[in-house]
């Protein structure tokens, strides 16, 4: 287990970021302790921002430390921005930014059937997941305690906190406790109930590994659909080495181990069997692959996001696999509830009562677009296929590529902000 404490006060870098108008008063909540389970993105986010408000917060992670690698994320709109440039982050991820350029969407030959243009696949600006995580960490490790390889083992709650036992630590007690340990949470698991009842399934399975770049590909993209079946190989930062497969495929739901690394690659390698393009070469480098991410394309639909002093962050409580600005709205969940914490000055009644009601619409409707990605990348016949393509051939054209940038940018921007305290001064 791998143990941060060091704690020092928090660094104010930023008197009046934006969103907080001049004159709104810093509040501290210094008094409140946090516990915030998952280390990916909800969770450190979610810690910068209660951290610059005093608050004294704790992160446990069951990874034995912050995983690297994943896939890219972007942010799009003025709410991200304003939300990104408030924590102090938004320079930084320009600087760590993929540059990622055009996708083209192929034939079996490699020749190309469809150019998308990157500001419609990548947003604003695209980082990856694990550059984004490692960004948000180093900016909060001296003043957040974090705990690596361990997690909640069970919670009880009572009039005054939440009593917290761990796999591997001692028992702790906290004012509050937030789930942001993903689309699997354990949290919810533990408080919520069992994830049968929330998660809903949409047909359709995700795959993600390295591959060698023998395409040569410089920050670009290829994509190639069989009925059912998609493959994508891309190169985000410009490695001429490196290249990364993206494997999507429609089918009923499956009785599997994530964990099994050998059980999902005999999986995948049984669906992708006799596909054409690249395929081969793709299958060869899963089977050298050291780490496979594999999961259902699904989406988190809980009843509630707060349960007395435990509230849900992120994929816990409004997750989609993919296509659903997962992290762009976890980045501004997170900011929404610190906020509210700060408005309140710490009473969480009403600050997780601010925090459901002002993200839960939002949420959703950032859900409503993630239904189609299964789809896009692995029509069901041949038709959807050549569908698919006259679509994005015509919004792909001058004349359409902004509105369909706007268009995209609408469930990103649909949510009106507060204005939140500063952050507490050094």
């Amino acid at each position: 287990m791998t143990k941060n404490t060091t704690k020092n006060t928090t660094n104010n870098t930023a008197n009046n970021p934006a969103g907080n108008p001049a004159g709104n008063p810093a509040k501290s909540l210094a008094h409140l302790s946090v516990l915030v389970s998952g280390a990916s993105i909800a969770g450190p986010a979610l810690a910068l921002n209660l951290a610059r408000l005093g608050a004294r917060v704790t992160v446990v992670e069951k990874a034995a430390g912050l995983r690297g690698g994943g896939f890219a994320v972007d942010f799009r709109g003025h709410v991200h921005r304003t939300v990104l440039t408030s924590m102090g982050i938004w320079d930084e991820i320009h600087a760590r930014q993929t540059h990622m350029g055009r996708q083209t969407v192929v034939d079996a030959d490699g020749s190309p059937r469809v150019d998308l243009p990157a500001e419609l696949m990548s947003g604003d600006v695209e980082i990856f997941r694990g550059d984004l995580a490692r960004l948000m960490y180093e900016r909060t490790r001296d003043d957040v305690e974090y705990v690596f390889g361990d997690s909640i083992a069970a919670l009880a709650q009572d009039a005054g906190g939440v009593d917290v036992t761990f796999e591997k630590g001692a028992p702790r007690r906290f004012d509050l406790v937030v789930g942001a340990d993903g689309l699997h949470s354990k949290t919810r698991r533990l408080v919520f109930g069992d994830e049968s009842r929330y998660l809903r399934f949409f047909d359709h399975y995700v795959a993600g590994f390295d591959v060698p770049n023998h395409l040569g590909l410089d920050r670009a993209g290829r994509a190639y659909s069989e009925p059912g079946r998609g493959i994508v190989v891309g190169n985000y930062d410009g490695d001429p080495d490196r290249a990364g497969a993206l494997l999507v495929f429609r089918s009923e739901e499956l009785s599997y181990d994530r964990r099994d690394l050998a059980a999902v690659k005999r999986l995948l390698a049984d669906r992708f069997a006799g596909m054409g393009w690249e395929t081969p070469a793709v299958l060869r480098a899963l089977a050298d692959a050291d780490d496979v991410y594999f999961d259902a394309i699904a989406q988190i639909h809980v009843d509630r996001l707060v349960k007395g002093r435990v509230a849900l962050l992120g994929d816990a409580g409004y997750g989609a696999t993919m296509g659903g600005m997962g992290t762009g709205v976890a980045i501004v969940g997170a900011y929404v509830l610190a906020g509210e914490l700060a408005l309140a000055g710490g009473d969480f009644r009403t600050a997780f009562a601010e925090y459901e009601s002002r993200i839960r619409g939002f949420a959703k409707g950032c859900q409503k677009i993630s239904g189609n990605a299964g789809p896009f990348f692995a029509p069901p016949t041949e038709r959807r296929i050549r569908s698919r393509d006259r679509m994005y051939r015509v919004l792909a054209s001058r004349p359409l590529a902004r509105f369909f940038k706007r268009m995209t940018e609408k469930a990103a921007t649909d949510i009106r902000l507060r204005e939140y305290p500063a952050p507490v001064a050094a």
